[in-house]
């Protein structure tokens, strides 16, 4: 299945999900359930606007985007983050009062929902667990908070069926939102890291610089710029000078089989004329300026 089809179809399974939840809170009485359904309504609305932005991704470049559109699903894997980091501290600061004043809770209703609920989430994990895209692997850990938390619900109900420690609830739930936010803010820091442009994680540019440097017939690495549209692409942009002009193609190639063994699928190289005159090019513009100079002050 395609990332555009995973993502479509777990934004079907929460969204279908959130009306059970809404029509089981009210069969139930129960405020915790009516209360998740608002939550998994905000992030149905987050996945689906993931959605969008993971199609948008994957058109091909035009006269508008030049580059192409795939930053559109560091785009959906930055929202999502936000929703998944916000909703986690705002299910931290509501639990922290529940610690000092437990509310009861329907523990047979709350039981069989978490079973349908963890069912849901499992399905829709394993769709887009293989998916390699910063968005789905986003949404992967969204079903991970979704799963853990409603195996805690049915944890609960169970020991609360037999026992009124209903400290228990809120307990649960802080564990759970401090292990995803410890989950989800380095994802949404990477993410935002390549949509920056930063060096690719995992990639010493000194060392690329210093290997580019060695290779026969570089005189000098002007210009070294690494980057990624979407974490899964990189790309190069050289600007070096050579000892010789006439060893170009010998060296662009060198370059080219160096930086794919460093797993650059798109190089750009622009070459510098040959040293000599490289830098005879730099003495004429520094007389230049010199001269202007000179002038300036006796003007």
């Amino acid at each position: 299945m395609t990332s555009k089809g995973a993502v479509w179809l777990v934004f079907l399974l929460n969204s279908v999900f959130a009306m059970i939840e809404f029509i089981s809170g009210g069969i139930f009485h129960s405020s915790a359930v009516l209360a998740d359904a608002v939550h998994d309504t905000g992030d149905a609305l987050a996945i689906g606007l993931s959605a969008l932005l993971e199609s948008i991704s994957n058109r091909e470049e035009d006269s508008r985007y030049t580059l192409g559109y795939k930053r559109f699903s560091l785009l959906g894997a930055l929202v999502t983050a936000v929703i998944l980091m916000t909703g986690s501290m705002m299910v931290l600061l509501e639990n922290i009062s529940k610690l000092f004043h437990p509310q009861v809770v329907n523990s047979q209703g709350m039981f069989w929902i978490g079973v349908i609920a963890i069912v849901i989430n499992v399905i829709a994990s394993l769709i887009v667990e293989k998916g390699k895209t910063k968005n789905e692997s986003i949404l992967s850990l969204h079903f991970l908070e979704d799963t853990l938390g409603w195996l805690a619900v049915i944890l609960m109900a169970i020991i609360l069926r037999f026992t009124d420690w209903y400290i228990l609830d809120p307990l649960l739930s802080l564990a759970i939102s401090l292990f995803i936010l410890s989950k989800a803010i380095p994802r949404f820091w990477s993410t935002l890291k390549i949509f920056l442009d930063a060096v690719p994680e995992g990639v010493d540019i000194q060392k690329i610089k210093s290997d580019l440097e060695q290779l026969d017939h570089v005189a000098s690495v002007n210009q070294l710029n690494l980057w990624t549209m979407d974490g899964l692409e990189k790309n190069a942009i050289i600007h070096v000078c050579l000892e010789h002009v006439k060893h170009m193609e010998v060296c662009k190639e060198s370059i080219r089989d160096l930086l794919k063994d460093c797993g650059f699928q798109n190089v750009t190289i622009e070459v510098d004329e040959d040293l000599a005159t490289h830098r005879a090019h730099k003495r004429n513009m520094a007389e230049l300026e010199a001269n202007r100079n000179y002038g300036h002050d006796h003007s």
